[in-house]
Formats: structure tokens, C-alpha cells, sequence
């Protein structure tokens, strides 16, 4: 065996052995209860479930890769740090002021095409919003 070829196959082996012992540090990946959800225009709420809920509510939808470190972690914090941001399911538990802010934001960032943001929508096909769906999203913003 060459030279080469032993480094690759110890860098293989390496390589698995940390995706293995990775395995062993898992994320806590729950759905608190759903304790004050936004009311929405029934033409609103699908495009916002299957654009957003999965990071901007606790009705996350946990796919099977989000079982394997360390794409679990990246998943975790994206939902943790989603949530922190803006969670649906805990609407009615903001301030006005707050939740003038927070529509203000989603009209801005859906008008830009920042959210859905480019890598979740690599995964999540039906997450993608048309033209006109955005354009929806934006005027309920403004209601």
C-alpha cells in the first residue's frame, strides 16, 4: 500500500470515528406547546406554515437528517435562534409595539427574499415562495 493510500485510509477512518462520537452529543429538539398563536387570513397561514413555521414556531417539523450530528446542532440553533427572533405560536404574547416591529420585519425581509433563507429552501422545495405569494405575506403585514 502506498504512501498516499495509508494517509487516505487513516484519514477515512478518523474521519468516520468523529462522525460516530459525534453521535454521542445530541440537541434537544422539542416543540414546546403552542400557547398564544397568531390569528392569520386563511389565504396567509399556509404560505406562512410552509415557509416559516419550521424555524418561527414550536410546530417544528424535525426531518429525519435532524437526527445526525453535527447537522442536528446546525438545525437546533437555526430553530432556536428562529424562534428567539420570531415564534408564531407565541403571538398574542407580545406587546403591540412589538408586534408592529415584528410585521414591519417580515414584510422587509420577505420583499427582500431573505426568508425563507437560500439554504432551507436547498432542502425544503414547497418552502419557496412565488412572487405572489410574497406579495400576499407583505400586504397581510400591512392589515
Amino acid at each position: 500500500m502506498g504512501k498516499t493510500r495509508k494517509r487516505f485510509v487513516i484519514a477515512l477512518i478518523v474521519f468516520v470515528a468523529a462522525l460516530l462520537l459525534a453521535q454521542l452529543f445530541q440537541v434537544e429538539k422539542t416543540n414546546p406547546p403552542v400557547r398564544a398563536d397568531i390569528s392569520l387570513d386563511p389565504a396567509v397561514k399556509p404560505l406562512l406554515q410552509k415557509a416559516c413555521y419550521d424555524c418561527h414556531s414550536n410546530e417544528t417539523v424535525w426531518p429525519w437528517y435532524s437526527k445526525v450530528a453535527p447537522v442536528s446542532w446546525l438545525l437546533a440553533d437555526d430553530v432556536r435562534g428562529g424562534r428567539g427572533h420570531l415564534n408564531f405560536s407565541e403571538w398574542g404574547n407580545y406587546a403591540g409595539d412589538e408586534r408592529s416591529r415584528k410585521l414591519k420585519d417580515i414584510e422587509e425581509e420577505i420583499r427582500l427574499g431573505e426568508m425563507p433563507p437560500w439554504y432551507y429552501s436547498l432542502m425544503h422545495r414547497n418552502s419557496r415562495l412565488s412572487p405572489s405569494e410574497r406579495d400576499q405575506i407583505a400586504a397581510w403585514t400591512k392589515k
